[in-house]
C-alpha cells in the first residue's frame, strides 16, 4: 500500500512476484534480421514487451478473467484511435462468452472465438513475437494475451497474414518481393506436387517428355503398388517422421529427422516397395511446407494434400481441379471477425496489393489495411523517405548535393 502526504487516497499496488522463464528468442518463429525477443508464460511481461514498442498514449490495455475455476488474466491490447471500436467491441463480446472452468492456454481463447470452427484453415493469428503484435496493433487490429501462454493471438486475420515472415519488413523490399515468390510457390508446391504427380502417372501420360516417361517407368519397374497406395505410404512415412522430430528432445531430432529420412527412404527403394522418382516427390513436398512460415496454415495444407491425392487418384487434372475449385469457393466464404478471409484479393483492394505475394517499398505503405476498417487510415505522410524528398526537389529546380562531393571539394579548398 502506498500513502503519498498530502492525498487523503492511498494505492494498493501489486507486489506478487511469480516465477517465469527468461525473455529468449522465439521458439517457432525464426529469422535472420530482427529483434530476439519472444513472450514468455507471464502476461505481466508480455504487455510490457509491447508497451516498450508503441509508446502511444492512446495504447489501451483492457484485463478480463476467464475460467471459473482457473481465473485466468487477459488482456486486449489495441490503439484507441486506430482500431475500429466495433472490432473491439465484437472480441470482447466473443472473449466474454467464453464460459469453462479452466483457460490454460490462449489456444483454448483461439478455438472459442473463431468464426467457422469446422474450416481447417485458422481465422485467428498467434505470435510469440512482441514485434509481430505491435505491428498488428499499428495497423488496427486487437492483440490477446493470456496468462500462462507464451503466444498472443491477433485478430482479424486474412490467409495474407500468415503469409509473410518476420523480416520481411526489416530487409529490403525488392529481396523480400523475390523471397516472398518462393514462398508461395513452395506453397502451390506442397499442396498440389503429389497430387500432380498421381495425375499425370495415371491419367496424362502424354503431357510428361517422352524420355522423362520412360525414365519413371524404368524406376517404377518392380513397385507393386500404384502411385497413389504408393505416395500415401510415403507421406505418411515422412509425417511420421516429422511428428516423432517435434516431441522428441532437440538434439536428437534433428539426428531422427535427416538420418531417418535418408535411412528409410533408401530402404524402401532397396526393398522394391517406393520408386525414386516417389522418394524426390516426397521430398519435396515436405521442404515446400517447411518454408511456410506459419505452422497452422502449413498443417492446414498438410492435411488437404491428401483428398486432393485421392481425387487426382480417381479423375486426374479434372478432379485435381475441382478440388482446388472447392478449396476456394470455401476460403471465399471465410471471415475472420467479419473481415473477408481472402481480403485484399476478393473483395479486391488495390492498395492493400502492395503487401500480399509483392511487397512494395516501405515509403509505399502510406495507408493501413482498408480491411480492417480502422479509424485512422494513414501510416505516414505523402513523402516521407529521402528517395522522395529528392525528387520533389528535382521536379521543383533544386540539386541535392551529395555529402562526399561536399566533403571532397573542401578537402581540395584546405
Amino acid at each position: 500500500m502506498l500513502i503519498v502526504h498530502g492525498l487523503n487516497l492511498a494505492f494498493v499496488l501489486g507486489a506478487k512476484k511469480w516465477e517465469h522463464r527468461a525473455i529468449s528468442d522465439p521458439a517457432t518463429e525464426n529469422l535472420v534480421r530482427g529483434p530476439r525477443e519472444g513472450f514468455n508464460e507471464l502476461m505481466k511481461v508480455n504487455v510490457a514487451l509491447v508497451r516498450r514498442r508503441v509508446k502511444d498514449p492512446q495504447f489501451r490495455v483492457k484485463y478480463l478473467k476467464l475460467g471459473k475455476r482457473s481465473v485466468t488474466d487477459c488482456a486486449l491490447l489495441y490503439l484507441e484511435d486506430v482500431a475500429n471500436p466495433v472490432l473491439v467491441d465484437e472480441v470482447k463480446r466473443r472473449i466474454d462468452l467464453i464460459n469453462i472452468d479452466g483457460i490454460l492456454d490462449s489456444g483454448y481463447i483461439e478455438q472459442f472465438i473463431q468464426d467457422t470452427p469446422y474450416s481447417p484453415f485458422p481465422q485467428v493469428q498467434y505470435t510469440e513475437r512482441p514485434d509481430r503484435v505491435a505491428a498488428a496493433i499499428l495497423e488496427g487490429r486487437v492483440a490477446i494475451v493470456s496468462d500462462g501462454s507464451p503466444n498472443a493471438l491477433i485478430a482479424p486475420a486474412t490467409l495474407t497474414n500468415f503469409l509473410p515472415a518476420p523480416e520481411d519488413y526489416y530487409e529490403r523490399w525488392l529481396l523480400m518481393t523475390a523471397i516472398r515468390i518462393v514462398r508461395t510457390a513452395s506453397l502451390l508446391n506442397s499442396i498440389l506436387l503429389p497430387s500432380l504427380y498421381i495425375a499425370f502417372l495415371n491419367f496424362h501420360q502424354e503431357i510428361i517428355p517422352s524420355r522423362l516417361v520412360l525414365a519413371i517407368a524404368g524406376a517404377r519397374a518392380g513397385v507393386p503398388f500404384s502411385a497413389v497406395v504408393e505416395a500415401f505410404i510415403m507421406e505418411f512415412t515422412f509425417e511420421l517422421l516429422r511428428e516423432a522430430g517435434i516431441r522428441l528432445p532437440a538434439p536428437i531430432a534433428s539426428t531422427i529427422g535427416i538420418v531417418g529420412g535418408i535411412i528409410i527412404g533408401q530402404a524402401a527403394v532397396s526393398a522394391g516397395l517406393v520408386s525414386p522418382v516417389m522418394v524426390i516427390v516426397v521430398a519435396l513436398t515436405a521442404i515446400g511446407s517447411f518454408a511456410i512460415p506459419s505452422f497452422n496454415v502449413a498443417l492446414s495444407i498438410r492435411i488437404l494434400r491428401f483428398p486432393l491425392m485421392l481425387l487426382s487418384a480417381m479423375f486426374g487434372l479434372y478432379g485435381l481441379t475441382a478440388g482446388g475449385i472447392l478449396i476456394v469457393m470455401h476460403l471465399v466464404t471465410l471471415k475472420s471477425f467479419g473481415v473477408p478471409y481472402l481480403s485484399p484479393i476478393a473483395p479486391l483492394t488495390l492498395s492493400g496489393l502492395t503487401d500480399t505475394m509483392v511487397r512494395a517499398p516501405a515509403w509505399q505503405h502510406r495507408l493501413r489495411p482498408l480491411m480492417f476498417r480502422p479509424r485512422n487510415k494513414y501510416r505516414s505522410a505523402p513523402s516521407t523517405s529521402y528517395f522522395q524528398g529528392k525528387r520533389a526537389m528535382h521536379e521543383h529546380g533544386f540539386e541535392v548535393a551529395p555529402l562526399a562531393d561536399g566533403a571532397a571539394k573542401e578537402g581540395s579548398e584546405t
